[in-house]
Order: structure tokens, then C-alpha cells, then sequence
């Protein structure tokens, strides 16, 4: 029997090797280092001498990983740092360890399963589908999202993010299971995917459908965004921007999440200065609104009735929130135990949930799955009843920071597109706003902290991919014949 490594030491390695498997998560990419430490994570579980063990190994592994792929969590406590400041090395701290404990879980479920490092590897893909769910699910940072800018990230149009975490998971099992035919094995799986990923990336994408579409980015600095003096400031922005001359006015103008210091029951003059500007041209806009004492992150889209008033067409109310962020899970049973009323969302202590998917009838531009902010960042979303012509995200992505964090959720925005084959727009208050094709390359963008505007044509859909018409059974049944065999080809003995 092999010597078990110190505690100390384990741990350590362990916390190495998390923090190398985040190291190919965007925008730093390095699949090679992130292959390595899922390699190493899976290699200290699989000989640590017992269940406790075990367990701490996977715990710290999944600490190290989530501490520097989640660094951008300390960004909103910076917006008002002399009040939030000192909050931002816990809630990093908190939520690495609370993510880990996924990992920590699957680490004590491999213990009784033979071939250790291939049941952790197994387990710990189950575990990091559980963590896209649970608690309404935090699906970040996964192992298959280092493929993200790599040709290997076209398969997930045939088995979504779940499915590139199970191959990345393989290829990392792979030599620490059968060694050097192992090792063997793992290249010929990273050939094929990158072979796949290259075929299809090259093959052809519809034509654009004709539509213009106009992007506007303010660049408004969240410190200052509500700030009644700056608040009028960002919004005449908005109005600029719109009026923008162009050879051909655009079709549609799309504005970020929350882009106006008005709620949409009490727009004062908002709506009128913005069908002035607008003219016949509809406006997409993100605006807060209120129902009673719920209050809602929305989206709205604006035109002209035939008097030339404005005129609210549609209303989208996000439905998949942040949890600890836009409400407190469970906040209205927690209201009503414990007498608290903040925990309830209500206005000015958290937004309520919407009725769920929709999608905005656009006319000529056809029908768009609307999608706020962090709701892009789950797979099922696309897969709704009615197939949609395109996907239309707004958010403000200047809670996340300038190093990891828009970058990271832009990169799950391109996922979504190469999963579904459908186009997607998306637009950011500080960037990046960009306009990716069916297969999740970026046709053009607007980088972080600057303000403009981009007229782009919308980009046509491909035919469902095999993803979008069969979500992630495949992905589940591979699972359970894996799991099969292993069981079958070395029973548990001892």
C-alpha cells in the first residue's frame, strides 16, 4: 500500500491543483495547466487512505479552483469600498468554500467506487451539474468551460456544458487510471474533439437576415450610475447614442439592463424622450418596475402607437435571480418566521421572480428569447416550447470588474450560441457588448469601458443542433453506462 502524503502536505497539493484547473477558465485559458491539475486533483483522492481524507482533499481542490476562478466576486463590494470594502475577503472566502463543498462530496462518493480516480472523475461531473441546480443553481466556472475559445467547445452543439465537462474530466482520468495507455488514450479523445471542433467551426453560417440592429453602450460607472447628479447624465447618453446618425437607420436599438433612472410605472417625460429620438425604430431597454410592493428587473420594448405616443409593447420580467444578490432564497418564508420584512423581496430589499421564459414578437426582426443579465449562464434557457429566431441578452456587467468576470460571462453568452445554433446580441452597460453568430464567434463588439454604439446586421440561425433537440440526456446516458462498467469490470471487494 502506497504511503499516504501528510496531511499538511495533501492539502496543499490539493489547494495547487484547484487553483491550476482554474487556470484554464477564461480570460487566462491555459487548458494544458488546467488538464494538469484536474489530473493531480484526481491522483490525491484517489489514494488518500479513507473517507475523511478523501474528503478534505476534494474540498481544498475545489477551494483552490473556485478562489482564483471567482476572484471577480470581490468586484461589487468596491463599488462603494468605504462601506462594502471590508465584506469582499469573506464573501470570496464563503463562497469557495461553500462551492467546494460540491467537490468535497464527490471526493467521499468515489471512496466506495473502484477505479478511485475514475469514479471521482465521474462523480465530481454529477456534482458539477447538482451545482448548476441546487439553490437555483451557480453553473460558473466549470471544468468544460476551459474549452471556451478552443476548437474542443463546438461539442458542446452536441452535448451542451454538461457534456464538455464529462469529456474534460476523461481526458484528465485518463493517464492517472491506465498510465501511459491511458496518457495514450487522453490524446487520441483531445484529437478527435479538437478534429470536431475545427470541421465544424469552418463549416457555413446562414446568411444575415437583413436587419440592423443598433448596440448602445454607455459606460456608465456603477458608483455613479444612481447618483442623482450623474443618473440624468447616463441616460441623455442613451439618448445620443440612439440618435446617432447612420447610412441606414437601424431596425431595433437595444439598450443594457437597467438603463434608466426611472421605474417604468413612473417614467415621468422618460418615454417620450425616447420615442423622440427613436422615432419609428422600437427600443429594447432594461428599466426596474414595480407591481404593488414587488419590484422587478425587467426588460421593455418601446415604439409609437399610431398618435405617436409611446407605447410599451412587451414587458419581460427576469425570472432566474441571484441568490444572496438580487433576493434571499426562501426570503418570504424568512419574513414571515422571523418578523424581518428586508428579507422579502420587495422594493428597495430585492427583486421578485417573473412567470419564466417568454419570447418578444418582434415583427420583421422576428422572435427573440429575451435574456437578463445572469440568466445567460444556464443551458436550458434556449430550450424553451417555441424555437426562437435569436437570443437578445442585456446586462451590466459593471458589478464584475475589468480582469475576469465579463469576460467570463461573455464567454458563457458565446456557449449558449454554439449549443443552441442560434445568433445572440448582447449588450452590456459597460461592455463588452458584442453580436455572436450560431456557431459562437463574436462578428463584432464594443470592448469594456468604452462608450459607442455598433449598427450590426442580426446574423441568421442554423437548424436545431443535436444539443437543442435533445438537452442533456445523451450526456446522462453515457454517464450511467460509464458508471456501469466501471462497477462491472472491477466490483467492489474490500
Amino acid at each position: 500500500m502506497r504511503a499516504p502524503l501528510r496531511p499538511g502536505v495533501g492539502l496543499a497539493l490539493a489547494l495547487a491543483a484547484g487553483g491550476a484547473a482554474a487556470a484554464g477558465q477564461v480570460p487566462w485559458s491555459i487548458w494544458p495547466l488546467s488538464l494538469a491539475g484536474y489530473a493531480l486533483g484526481l491522483w490525491l483522492v484517489a489514494r488518500a487512505p479513507g473517507w475523511r481524507v478523501a474528503a478534505w482533499h476534494g474540498w481544498a481542490f475545489g477551494l483552490g479552483h473556485f478562489l482564483l476562478a471567482l476572484h471577480w466576486i470581490t468586484e461589487p463590494f468596491q463599488i462603494d469600498a468605504a462601506r462594502d470594502g471590508w465584506m469582499a475577503p469573506f464573501a470570496l472566502v464563503f463562497l469557495a468554500a461553500g462551492l467546494a463543498l460540491f467537490w468535497g462530496a464527490a471526493a467521499v462518493v468515489s471512496v466506495w467506487v473502484p477505479r478511485r480516480a475514475l469514479g471521482f472523475a465521474l462523480a465530481l461531473a454529477a456534482a458539477e451539474y447538482l451545482r448548476g441546480v441546487v439553490l437555483t443553481g451557480f453553473p460558473w466556472v466549470q471544468p468544460g468551460h476551459v474549452w471556451l475559445g478552443h476548437a474542443p467547445e463546438q461539442l458542446a452543439s452536441l452535448a451542451g456544458a454538461g457534456g464538455l465537462t464529462l469529456f474534460t474530466l476523461a481526458l484528465a482520468a485518463a493517464p492517472v487510471v491506465w498510465g501511459w495507455r491511458g496518457g495514450g488514450l487522453a490524446v487520441a479523445m483531445l484529437g478527435a474533439g479538437n478534429g470536431f471542433g475545427l470541421w465544424q467551426a469552418r463549416q457555413p453560417v446562414p446568411p444575415p437576415t437583413g436587419a440592423v440592429i443598433r448596440l448602445v453602450q454607455p459606460d456608465a460607472d456603477q458608483s455613479l450610475k444612481w447618483q442623482p447628479e450623474h443618473a440624468g447624465v447616463f441616460f441623455a447618453r442613451h439618448l445620443d447614442l440612439t440618435a446617432a446618425p447612420a447610412d441606414r437607420r437601424p431596425d431595433l436599438v437595444v439598450w443594457p439592463e437597467t438603463a434608466v433612472p426611472f421605474l417604468l410605472n413612473e417614467p415621468w417625460d422618460g418615454l417620450e424622450r425616447m420615442v423622440s429620438v427613436a422615432g419609428d425604430t422600437p427600443i429594447v431597454f432594461g428599466v426596474q418596475r414595480t407591481e404593488g410592493w414587488r419590484g422587478y428587473n425587467s426588460l421593455a420594448v418601446l415604439g409609437r402607437d399610431a398618435e405617436g405616443a409611446p407605447e410599451v409593447r412587451a414587458v419581460y420580467d427576469k425570472h432566474h435571480l441571484v441568490p444572496f444578490g438580487e433576493y434571499i432564497p426562501g426570503g418570504d418564508l424568512l419574513a414571515d418566521w422571523l418578523s424581518v420584512p428586508s428579507f422579502a423581496p420587495s422594493e428597495g430589499y430585492g427583486y421578485s421572480t417573473g412567470p419564466g421564459p417568454m419570447l418578444l414578437d418582434l415583427g420583421p426582426l422576428g422572435r427573440a428569447l429575451p435574456l437578463i443579465c445572469y440568466e445567460a449562464v444556464f443551458s436550458y434557457f434556449p430550450r424553451s416550447a417555441e424555437r426562437p429566431d435569436w437570443m437578445l441578452q442585456i446586462t451590466n456587467d459593471a458589478w464584475f470588474g475589468q480582469v475576469s468576470g465579463p469576460y467570463q460571462h461573455l464567454a458563457l453568452a458565446r456557449l449558449r450560441s454554439v449549443e443552441t445554433g442560434l445568433p445572440l446580441v448582447r449588450v452590456a452597460n459597460t461592455g463588452v457588448s458584442a453580436v455572436i453568430d450560431a456557431r459562437g464567434a463574436v462578428t463584432a463588439e464594443l470592448g469594456l469601458n468604452r462608450m459607442g454604439h455598433l449598427d450590426v446586421a442580426l446574423p441568421g440561425a442554423l437548424p436545431p443542433t443535436p444539443y437543442a433537440r435533445s438537452g442533456g440526456w445523451p450526456v446522462l446516458v453515457v454517464w450511467m453506462l460509464a458508471v456501469l462498467m466501471v462497477f462491472r469490470r472491477h466490483p467492489v471487494t474490500d
